[in-house]
Order: structure tokens, then C-alpha cells, then sequence
């Protein structure tokens, strides 16, 4: 067991626990359009969200740090494993509030995701992670987007604070199977992160009911159980069994539907704001992650996952994270494996279908083709496997089969649906409409003609498909131009 480094500068911490908390992904501020108030600090208005690049070519748009690396946990994927040799440190809650108000005085960022290592134990660092938003909200005043990493095993009364002070939560699966994290991540276990999720899931859908809001946020597939995935009948059966018991975090508020906490004293908790009301529970949701890489799962059953927890948790978003060799462990890819960023994006892409566009995870993929052709998108990839429905008939076709068109979203779609009420389409309207002909041309007709004389075969559309993917795709694996943002760089203009 190693020793915090103590008589570190607050800037010293920075660079160490800023770079430590690189690996998570959850930069995203949607789900929350808070305005500023009298006597508050910041805003979290859904559009107000700046941008940077961190090390491996990701966009970020908060102070991303941990609040300790210091970890009792072994993960093997992990940089802040117990057994390696890394330099430790920790933050005090004060220094976390310090950092968050100056650096959004300077304009340098717009919100918070707060992380961290395993401290002692998972009680212990959740109370430290409370007490750092409850002083940031309350003595603070800082109005603006926190996220923040929950720990599994911390209690109840812990998770409904944290969800009490911050827009968004997330509790990390970390890898898409049971078997992968009793491999990885030995001290962790499948069902000490799946309760914890359910609880906060149902604890925010009553929270949108009493709001007078859907209870479920808006998703395109239906509720169809798949295989192949953690999410096998005899876990969905002992889940949903744990789900119905367990119920919500805590007790019924009346005022907001939060579920509150049945305390003597909830001033003590640090959940009230200014105007002393209980905050929303998590308004901006609830998310995930999952390292893709580190162990040999397909994209097939990682997207079973992916929908499974849609479906299960009502998640506002499923991250990925591609592995980056920093373990030699004969368990992970070696240490010249080159990150798989390619596969990463393409899983983003189907996630999008997924939510978006009406797919299912088994009509993307299946057990016969578990993987897709990195080289395109996974909606052309789907579209050249299903050749003998296309081409088809933008002026005649339903919404949902124009939907499936490559290089046709759902703007657009919908923009065809409505010219076409009023007079007959043509190529040069579709692309003003948004169309993307480049990819969108090799499966409609227009008017009962192609844009071009184009042979209906799989081989040929691959390759022009290639072509018209490969400067994107050069882009996303050579990523070695971007940087890790430093708080401290000069950004004057030379």
C-alpha cells in the first residue's frame, strides 16, 4: 500500500489528477437548460457549453478531474490501479471549489465531471465527493453543469445527495460483460453497479412524473429482450425482480416527487438552493461507459448491451471509451496495440441508429457478422447487406424506409416528407435539404431515375463508399495533433 505525496501545490494535483481523469468519457452537458439566478455563479443552458480536445482526439467541455487517484481497487485496465507505481494525490473539497469558480471566472470552462479513485472504501469517497458538491452549490453558489462519477457500494443516502446536487450521474459498467469485469476488474461486481443504476433510474422517472414531464425519455426500439449480452432471461428476470423491490432512493417528497432522504436534519444534506426547495433529482439523466478493446467482446454484444441498458435504465447516454494500452498484464491487448479508435466511432454511430433511427441492435449486427467494416458507417454497412430492398423511391417511400437511407437523417427526412406534399422531388432539392448524396445516391431513385448509372452490387458500392469515407476516417486515427487543454497555456496570439 503506497502513501498520498504530501506538500503538493494545487497546481501540482491539477496536472496529475487532470491527466488521471482523461480515460473517462461523459463531457456532454444535454438534458439541462438552467438558467442563471440572483446571487448565483454560472448557468447550465443546454447550448452555453465550450469545447477542447483532450489527449487521444475526444472533445471536452468541462473540468474533468478526479478527486483522488489514490485507489484500493485492481482494476487491470486502469492507470490508477493499486499495484502500479503512479504518483498519487488528492484534492481537499475546497480546492475542487476554488478551482471550478476561478477557472469559470476566466472563462476557461462552462461545468464540472467530477471522478475518483477508490479511497479507503466506497462510502468514504462518496461522503468526501458530497461534500464537495453540497459546498460548491451551497457556499459557492455555482449554478453552472456538474457530472458527476458515482461509487459503486456507497449507500443509498449517498447516491440520492449526489443526485440531489448534480445535473447528471453516472455509474460506470466499465465492460460489457460479467465475465469480462470478474477478469478485469476482480473487486468490482456486475450486480454492486446494476442496482445502484436501477435505483437512480427509478427514482428519476418519478422525479419527471412529479415534474409533470414523460417519465421515459423518448427512444425509437421497442422493448424487445436480446441475447448474448449481460442481460441474459435469467439476469433480466433476477433484475426486474430487484428492480420492483427495491423501488426508489429513500422517501416521496411531495414538493418536487424527489425521493428524498428520510433524515432528521436534509439542511445537513447540502440539497437545498437558494430559494429553499429540493433541487431535481439528476435532471440531466443518467449515463454510462464501457472501454471498448480491452477485452474480446464483438459489437455485437456490445450493442445488445448498449440497447439492454437503454431499455432497462432509461440512460441518457452509453459511452465508449477506446482502450489505451497503459497495463502490461497478460489479460489486456499489448502495449503496441494501437488504440481503437475507429471501432470506437463507429459504435457511437450505431448507438445514434439505435436511439434515433429505429434500429434494432440484431438488424445492425448478428451472430453470423458480430463486427462491423470499420471501413464505412454502420448504416451503409447495414444498407449493402440489405441490397434487395434499395434502391427506393423518394417520392413514394415511408418516413421510417427513408430514414434507413445512408447519408439521409431525420431532418432531412422529414423535409422530404413535407416537399413532396406540394410538388415532385429532384437530386439538387435533396441536397439542398440537407441529403448527402455522396453516400444517399447509391440507394434512391428519384422521380424513377438514379442520380447516376450505378450497378446494384455490393463489391462496387463498398469500394466508392471507402473512397467517399476515408478522409474521415484518416482524421479519426491520426489524432496525434491534438493535445491535452491545459488550464495554465498561454492562448494569446502569436
Amino acid at each position: 500500500m503506497f502513501e498520498l505525496q504530501k506538500g503538493l501545490s494545487v497546481q501540482e494535483k491539477l496536472h496529475i489528477l487532470a491527466d488521471a481523469a482523461k480515460y473517462d468519457v461523459a463531457c456532454t452537458s444535454s438534458g439541462v437548460d438552467r438558467k442563471g439566478g440572483k446571487g448565483m455563479l454560472g448557468n447550465a443552458r443546454a447550448c452555453g457549453i465550450c469545447h477542447s480536445f483532450a489527449a487521444d482526439g475526444r472533445c471536452i467541455s468541462l473540468l474533468k478531474i478526479l478527486m483522488t487517484n489514490h485507489c484500493v481497487y485492481d482494476c487491470k485496465y486502469c492507470i490508477n490501479r493499486v499495484s502500479n507505481d503512479v504518483q498519487r494525490a488528492a484534492f481537499t473539497p475546497e480546492e475542487i471549489c476554488e478551482l471550478t469558480v476561478e477557472f469559470y471566472k476566466r472563462n476557461y470552462i462552462e461545468g464540472l465531471f467530477l471522478s475518483s479513485g477508490v479511497l479507503r472504501n466506497p462510502t468514504y469517497t462518496m461522503e468526501k465527493m458530497c461534500e464537495t458538491l453540497a459546498l460548491l452549490r451551497n457556499q459557492y453558489h455555482f449554478n453552472g453543469y456538474i457530472h458527476v462519477k458515482t461509487i459503486p457500494g456507497a449507500s443509498d443516502e449517498l447516491l440520492a445527495k449526489a443526485g440531489c446536487l448534480a445535473d447528471r450521474i453516472s455509474i460506470n459498467l466499465e465492460l460489457p460483460t460479467e465475465e469480462s469485469l470478474k477478469e478485469l476488474a476482480p473487486n468490482k461486481s456486475f450486480q454492486t453497479i446494476i442496482n445502484p443504476m436501477a435505483k437512480v433510474s427509478n427514482t428519476i422517472a418519478e422525479n419527471r412524473i412529479a415534474l409533470g414531464k414523460n417519465a421515459h425519455m423518448e427512444r425509437s426500439f421497442g422493448n424487445r429482450y436480446l441475447r448474448g449480452s449481460i442481460f441474459n432471461d435469467e439476469n433480466m428476470k433476477s433484475l426486474e425482480g430487484k428492480k420492483e423491490n427495491t423501488g426508489m432512493i429513500g422517501q416521496t417528497d411531495a414538493r418536487s416527487g424527489l425521493k428524498a432522504l428520510d433524515l432528521t436534519n436534509d439542511r445537513e444534506l447540502g440539497i437545498y438552493g437558494a430559494s429553499d426547495h429540493i433541487r431535481p433529482f439528476a435532471p440531466a439523466g443518467q449515463s454510462t461507459q464501457m472501454i471498448i478493446g480491452a477485452s474480446g467482446e464483438s459489437d455485437y454484444t456490445l450493442l445488445q448491451t448498449t440497447q439492454r441498458l437503454y431499455q432497462s435504465f432509461d440512460l441518457k447516454r452509453v459511452f465508449y471509451s477506446a482502450y489505451i494500452p497503459i497495463n502490461e498484464d497478460s489479460a489486456l491487448p499489448s502495449l503496441d496495440t494501437a488504440p481503437p479508435l475507429l471501432r470506437e466511432h463507429r459504435l457511437y454511430q450505431a448507438d445514434w441508429l439505435l436511439r434515433f433511427y429505429g434500429f434494432q441492435a440484431d438488424e445492425l449486427l448478428s451472430e453470423e457478422k458480430p463486427d462491423f467494416n470499420v471501413q464505412i458507417d454502420p448504416k451503409c454497412d447495414w444498407a449493402l447487406r440489405h441490397l434487395d430492398i434499395f434502391p427506393i423511391e423518394v417520392q413514394t417511400a415511408s418516413y421510417d424506409m427513408i430514414l434507413r437511407v445512408p447519408g439521409i437523417g431525420p431532418r432531412s427526412a422529414k423535409r422530404i416528407m413535407q416537399a413532396r406534399r406540394y410538388g415532385s422531388l429532384s437530386y439538387e432539392g435533396l441536397k439542398k435539404m440537407g441529403v448527402v448524396l455522396k453516400r444517399a445516391h447509391y440507394f434512391i431513385t428519384c422521380g424513377g431515375h438514379m442520380m447516376f448509372k450505378t450497378p446494384i452490387e455490393e463489391k462496387y458500392i463498398m469500394r466508392q463508399l471507402i473512397g467517399a469515407h476515408s478522409k474521415e476516417n484518416w482524421q479519426i486515427t491520426h489524432t496525434e495533433q491534438y493535445h491535452q487543454m491545459s488550464l495554465f497555456d498561454d492562448f494569446g496570439v502569436s
